[in-house]
């Protein structure tokens, strides 16, 4: 065939229009596929395989244009169209028509995805970033036994827990550190984006009794190597390892080694941070353990950490971190675990204060053991007592962000809503990743009425953990709170607690007069939830003007310690009961007025 008639026949088979219109098509696709794969959170190679059956169908689909023709009576193969009977062009025009209609489509996702409102995965950090700045980055788990990364992770996040109570030294906060956990990121986009200007690696390879560790300090700015060091020893012997390994690198941040020899101060310093420690060496694994599956925030994880840190202590039960972090998975039960009822709650609560005052009467000044008591309080409504406790816990670790959380919280039960948001910005501030800090942060901008700011932050804390309780629901109670009542179900379909879920729907519902679904959905709730989201029926009854039902659970709520009873002086949800001359009485009840909290 010449030259001149193959081209001839590329175009009169249509073969020019396929091309440009499959073009369009795959554009369209992708547009659409980089907003719906992440709404549905898959993998990126699940986009990587998608644009790459996309090219490949490329070719197929030029040779399926040149071989066969569209007829009346069906698809056939071009050398059997007799010229007269031939409607390529015909073809060609719908071609080019329905081109032009995809084309605006695509466009149209094209400025949507464009100019659309993405979260950040991990906002740059804008402050100068001081020389005696660090992170500790999750050590490398090189054991045969990949079920040991809880060991690698363990020790470098014990390092972490001991800097960050090195006066004058800034740490950066675990979660944003361990964000960077197999990732390829660089040394210096590391550094920018925590505000270090130092990193701490390393690897962990567990093999029996033995434990070689491998540690390395390194320039955030230039990935230039500081200090190195090898470990092999003795499991009982990495107790040394880790006060070696933080003396080492405190003294090289701060200028005081000198011939390898440790500054007095700097041991004393180390030395400090680490009470509340053991020597048991399957003590202090099981500790590792159940710190590696609190921070998964499930019930399944919860479960496995609760068992973990009730080993550690019974293999030592002077292990005051252990019986902290005890404390605090019980508490964890008390504000998130809906399974197991009035009877799971009452259980919790009372672990919680027992491993909480065990802690304390081996170490009196353990901030971790000094959280969980103001948990403790906060359920017992002692709001001025727990605000004392804080108070004790933030001057011995005023940077970590779990304290400077639960005090914003403080602040919104005493009715603070500044001060709370302002800690809550905070903790962002020293930890960017902290889903719980933005969740706390956005719902109550919402519940202030700054929209705004909480429709844009909600994004991210789906980002960070799409499974929170309110991470979906939370922008729903933004929408609720603007009169946008199909937005708000909209937003709250997706969030994993049921409850937060049905709250958001028997409220929009009835704001839309469809009274049969909202009745629905507060019957579903009261039936479900009734022992564990008393407080949230309460605010559902409150919308709705009925006041009498709504102090009634008020009521119940009190009687059931119900956490929700924190945030009561700000929310929104409750204006119809505020007027109301029980309200105040309540609050009296509640250890919440005005005269009480002075």
């Amino acid at each position: 065939m010449k030259i001149d008639n193959f081209f001839g026949e590329l175009k009169r088979r249509n073969v020019y229009k396929v091309a440009v219109a499959y073009a369009v098509v795959a554009w369209l696709l992708i547009q659409a596929a980089s907003i719906l794969f992440p709404t549905f959170e898959a993998p990126a190679w699940v986009m990587k395989v998608f644009v790459t059956i996309i090219i490949l169908g490329f070719p197929v689909a030029l040779v399926l244009s040149w071989a066969f023709e569209i007829t009346p009576e069906g698809i056939k193969l071009d050398s059997k169209v007799a010229p007269n009977e031939s409607i390529t062009r015909r073809t060609g025009r719908k071609i080019v028509g329905v081109t032009v209609v995809l084309a605006v489509i695509a466009a149209g996702l094209l400025a949507f995805n464009l100019f659309r409102t993405k979260p950040t995965t991990l906002p740059t950090t804008a402050a100068s970033i001081t020389n005696k700045s660090v992170a500790v980055l999750a050590f490398a788990n090189l054991s045969d036994d990949q079920g040991s990364a809880y060991f690698s992770d363990g020790i470098s996040e014990e390092l972490l827990t001991v800097l960050q109570k090195i006066p004058g030294l800034h740490v950066a906060a675990r979660t944003s550190a361990f964000f960077f956990k197999g990732k390829n990121a660089t040394a210096q986009e590391i550094g920018q984006k925590l505000g270090v200007a130092h990193l701490v690696e390393g690897s962990v390879r567990k093999a029996g009794d033995i434990v070689r560790i491998a540690a390395r300090l390194t320039r955030a700015d230039t990935g230039e190597q500081l200090w190195s060091e090898n470990y092999t020893r003795n499991l009982k012997d990495v107790f040394a390892v880790q006060t070696e390994l933080a003396q080492t690198i405190v003294g090289q941040l701060s200028g005081q080694l000198t011939g390898g020899a440790a500054d007095p101060v700097i041991q004393a310093q180390v030395q400090a941070a680490e009470k509340g420690g053991t020597r048991n060496v399957e003590a202090h694994q099981q500790y590792l353990q159940g710190r590696f599956y609190s921070d998964r925030h499930s019930e399944k994880s919860a479960g496995e950490a609760l068992a973990a840190f009730q080993r550690a202590v019974e293999l030592d039960p002077s292990f005051a971190l252990a019986w902290a972090g005890l404390a605090q998975i019980h508490v964890w039960y008390c504000k998130f675990s809906t399974e197991a009822g009035r009877t799971g709650f009452d259980t919790h609560l009372a672990g919680a204060r027992e491993a909480a005052a065990r802690a304390l009467s081996l170490e009196p000044n353990l901030p971790e053991a000094l959280l969980a008591r103001s948990e403790v309080q906060l359920f017992d409504s002692d709001w001025n007592g727990a605000a004392e406790t804080l108070q004790a816990a933030l001057t011995l670790a005023p940077a970590n962000p779990a304290l400077l959380i639960a005090a914003g919280n403080l602040g919104i039960a005493k009715g603070d809503v500044a001060r709370a948001i302002a800690l809550y910005r905070e903790a962002i501030a020293l930890d960017p990743v902290n889903p719980q800090a933005r969740g706390f942060l956005a719902f109550n901008l919402a519940a202030t009425g700054q929209i705004a700011e909480a429709q844009a932050e909600y994004p991210r804390v789906v980002e960070l953990n799409p499974a929170a309780p309110w991470a979906h629901a939370g922008l729903g109670l933004a929408f609720l709170i603007e009169g946008k009542f199909e937005e708000a179900v909209a937003a709250a379909q997706d969030d994993a607690a049921e409850y937060a879920r049905l709250v958001i729907v028997a409220i929009a519902r009835w704001g839309q007069k469809r009274i049969p679904e909202a009745d629905a959905a507060l019957a579903r709730l009261t039936e479900s939830f009734a022992d564990t989201a008393a407080y949230q029926i309460a605010e559902v009854y409150a919308y709705r003007g009925d006041k009498d039902r709504a102090f009634e659970w008020l009521e119940r709520a009190r009687r059931q310690r119900d956490a929700g009873l924190g945030g009561m002086r700000r929310d929104p949800l409750l204006a119809n009961v505020k007027g109301d001359p029980r309200w105040n009485a309540f609050l009296h009840t509640m250890g919440l007025a005005d005269d009480q909290l002075k």
